[in-house]
């Protein structure tokens, strides 16, 4: 009996249950005017031509396999197998085939092979960069094991590319799925961290056949799948002396597998994280690993430098690319859901917490991009001096701070899907957890704000000189639109409060520069981010959304070393109000019980 038939006459059938309508993408890159109009506004038109096609297959490859594949590495994460049926010791860890398609899609759509080709010269990591972008946030996290093996192709291009590694730089710069290799950068180790000089334990002994065996333990050792590595160790003198710190440090390349069996590694576990689950992370034993010296010795450190800059930038594009899938997820979602009798899209609060995060986001492409271009300049040996300055002061800055918007961003995103943000089977809290590592990998916000500060003290202040310049000429070139005026004086205001707090860093010592370096970090990021967007709007082609995205950008009071300076914040008198504040009251964290 149907059970219409049991209902009372002239009653209603209740309501259906409500069921909120999915956010759907289509084509990331034809949903992303930023994006095309950038490159339309940068790239040579006949390399733009070519750029734009192969864009376009990519983004129809996300929305019809990547997407997927990257679901499904989420879904079914890896696992270590550490015994055999028998009882035998194989350390094997076990990935999905979608984690393993993901790594031929890499070699197939030349994701790391791009930026060594140089087909377009100096353009060539912009297109690049373009496709880790729209790549990332969709792949499961398969843009870290990329970003390592750029980073190994880097350093080993900037040895000259030797006999010894001349198999490993063509396989890792390889478009064949046959013959490509990922590259893992074992540094962290149990007292390391961002103290790589200080907490370095591992040690190489020298083979008779000019090898060397490495011992030690990795801490933290990310896509730990890969085929070959770079990481640090310390050479064991003839007469068993150690040379401690960072000079005692020097670079090997390893396989990780040799004649078929793990190379004398032994896999203790993987790593149990609040994100990037689908990316097999773990902490291994070295125990007579087989490895080659690549950098002279004690010379570990600098030479690895290259590499990593190479995953700082990845970081930057993840960060920027993270933002641009949750805003472009919540805007689709403002079509779809109704509250209160209408679209979200009809309600004006939600729309200016939209506008909100796609300035952000604006904001943060636009670094990542010229980060891209600054490189390819570098790299092609076309940048100036002054090219050159910017990229390394650019470099950890644009880190630091876009890893920092990329949470708050992403966060604030997910309040657009209300409970269902929360809820792991829609795919979107892990955004929020993946973005949470980003600004961890590669150095902390702090650890970078430091970074900055060295690079500035050791230029001497030309590094400063440059950005101040850089940031003037690009400013000046925005002024002639007038609708852009009043934002292009409120930046040169803030470069200004910036340039008459520079001297005012060494007045309290090596303690006040320290205190300020990282709000210094900061304003740099937001003076610049704001300098980009105003170029970006005044360019070719721009749109009246990128030129009202600067103005949002530049209501800002962003010079944050100029509101703290005057509040004293970078006085030792200061750091000892902040020392009490964290530990009065808690004897027990200061052994004074």
């Amino acid at each position: 009996m149907e059970a219409s038939s049991l209902r009372p006459a002239g009653q209603q059938p209740p309501p259906a249950p409500f069921s909120p309508e999915q956010p759907r993408l289509g084509n990331p890159y034809l949903e992303d005017p930023l994006l095309q109009g950038y490159l339309r506004a940068r790239l040579p038109a006949e390399v733009f031509a070519e750029v734009n096609i192969d864009l376009e297959q990519f983004g129809a490859r996300m929305r019809d396999e990547i997407e997927f594949l990257g679901r499904e590495s989420e879904l079914n994460p890896p696992r270590l197998q550490q015994q055999d049926a028998w009882g035998q010791r194989v350390d094997r860890i076990i990935t999905c085939p979608a984690w393993k398609r993901l790594k031929d899609i890499s070699a197939e759509e030349s994701l790391v092979a791009e930026g060594y080709k140089r087909r377009y010269s100096s353009w060539s990591r912009v297109h690049q960069f373009a496709k880790v972008y729209l790549f990332g946030p969709a792949s499961g996290f398969y843009g870290c094991p990329l970003a390592m093996t750029d980073g190994a192709a880097k350093v080993i291009e900037s040895l000259g590319i030797p006999k010894p590694l001349e198999e490993a730089y063509a396989r890792l710069t390889s478009c064949d799925p046959k013959t490509f290799w990922t590259s893992g950068q074992w540094m962290t180790e149990r007292k390391g961290g961002s103290d790589v000089g200080g907490g370095t334990e591992t040690v190489a002994r020298e083979l008779p056949d000019g090898s060397y065996s490495l011992h030690g333990f990795k801490w933290f050792t990310s896509a730990v799948d890969s085929d070959m590595t770079l990481t640090l160790a310390r050479i064991v003198a003839a007469d068993g002396q150690i040379k401690q710190g960072s000079r005692g440090l020097s670079l090997f390349y390893l396989k990780v597998y040799e004649d078929g069996k793990l190379n004398g590694i032994k896999i203790e576990r993987l790593k149990e994280k609040l994100g990037t689950r689908s990316l097999p992370t773990a902490e291994l034993l070295l125990d007579g690993v087989r490895a080659h010296l690549i950098s002279p010795e004690g010379q570990g450190i600098p030479s690895i430098a290259s590499m990593l800059n190479i995953c700082r930038i990845y970081n930057v594009i993840a960060s920027a690319g993270y933002m641009r899938r949750i805003v472009n997820l919540a805007r689709d979602y403002a079509t779809r859901r109704e509250a209160f009798g209408k679209p979200l899209k009809d309600h004006p609060l939600h729309m200016q917490t939209l506008a909100r995060m796609e300035v952000q986001t604006q904001g943060a492409f636009l670094l990542a991009m010229e980060i891209g271009r600054l490189l390819g300049l570098e790299e092609t040996k076309k940048a100036t001096e002054q090219e050159e300055h910017m990229l390394r002061l650019l470099t950890p800055v644009a880190k630091l701070y876009t890893a920092k918007q990329a949470v708050a961003v992403v966060s604030e995103g997910l309040e657009c899907f209300g409970g269902q943000g929360f809820m792991e089977d829609t795919g979107l809290a892990v955004l929020l957890r993946d973005s949470q590592v980003l600004t961890i990998w590669e150095g902390t916000t702090n650890i970078l704000s430091l970074d900055v500060l060295r690079f500035v003290l050791k230029s001497q202040g030309k590094a400063l000189d440059v950005f101040f310049s850089t940031a003037q000429a690009k400013l000046e070139a925005a002024s002639r639109l007038s609708e852009l005026q009043h934002s292009v004086q409120t930046v040169q205001n803030n470069l200004q409060k910036l340039k008459q707090f520079v001297p005012r860093m060494d007045l309290n010592g090596e303690a006040g520069r320290q205190l300020a370096a990282r709000d210094f970090a900061y304003t740099l990021a937001w003076i610049y981010e704001g300098v980009l967007l105003l170029e970006h709007a005044a360019g070719p082609g721009a749109s009246a959304t990128n030129i009202y995205a600067a103005q949002r950008w530049c209501q800002q009071d962003f010079c944050l070393v100029d509101r703290e300076d005057q509040a004293g914040s970078y006085s030792p008198e200061g750091a000892s109000l902040d020392t009490s504040l964290v530990y009065d009251g808690y004897p027990f964290l200061t052994g004074k019980l």
